[in-house]
């Protein structure tokens, strides 16, 4: 898979996965089908699910959800008598329409057409509108993590393992939009925190290692 690839979307059954990733395929998006594994479906239940994903290049996003959304559309007029979405209030379809990355295309239409037909539709500009404001609120980093720089220093010192995973984790981790885009999940200040968490731990655990192993008089 090209290290230019990221996740698009993730789908809990292997056959539908599969079968989007030929859509796509089918319609010129080079697409990579990804087997998760195991991840935790119920952290009350403790039970497992598996979760299968698709990436593609951040490019080809728009033109992926464009065709989704246009397949989705003509499944909607076999729309079930009892589907979930016709119980949403007006504000709970809104959601969705802004939040559009956290459901399937056929919910998103779906929701758009029953706003419309509430005399509440959204046009496509402000759409794009609230989707640019809700990207931005997205991309914005995380809130200080003060308790796991102080943890790192902690962990370096002690020439820990993890003084090294923690560090490295604040310093490089990213997180991909729904546009595709990849920002650091954490603030300047922090990325600055983990390099030097991560490079004290390195040098302490060199340190460690050197007094353990140096040849004793």
């Amino acid at each position: 898979m090209s290290q230019n690839y990221v996740s698009f979307k993730k789908y809990p059954d292997a056959k539908e996965a599969r079968a989007i990733q030929q859509l796509l395929i089918d319609n010129g998006i080079e697409c990579t089908f990804i087997d998760g594994g195991s991840v935790m479906g119920s952290a009350m239940a403790g039970e497992l699910s598996k979760e299968y994903e698709l990436q593609l290049h951040p490019d080809n996003f728009e033109q992926a959800q464009t065709l989704l959304e246009k397949e989705a559309e003509g499944m909607i007029a076999n729309l079930p008598e009892d589907y979930y979405l016709l119980s949403f209030t007006n504000e709970e379809l809104h959601d969705v329409v802004v939040k559009h990355y956290e459901w399937s295309e056929f919910d998103y239409m779906l929701a758009r057409k029953l706003l419309a037909e509430r005399g509440h539709g959204i046009d496509d500009a402000h759409i794009k509108s609230m989707r640019m404001e809700e990207l931005n609120q997205l991309a914005k980093p995380e809130k200080d993590q003060k308790g796991w720089v102080i943890a790192g220093y902690v962990l370096a010192l002690l020439g820990a393992f993890l003084g090294i995973v923690t560090g490295y984790v604040l310093w490089t981790s990213q997180k991909t939009l729904p546009n595709g885009e990849m920002v650091y999940t954490y603030s300047k200040k922090d990325r600055k925190s983990g390099k030097n968490i991560f490079i004290l731990s390195i040098v302490m655990a060199l340190i460690y290692i050197t007094l353990r192993f140096w040849p004793k008089e």
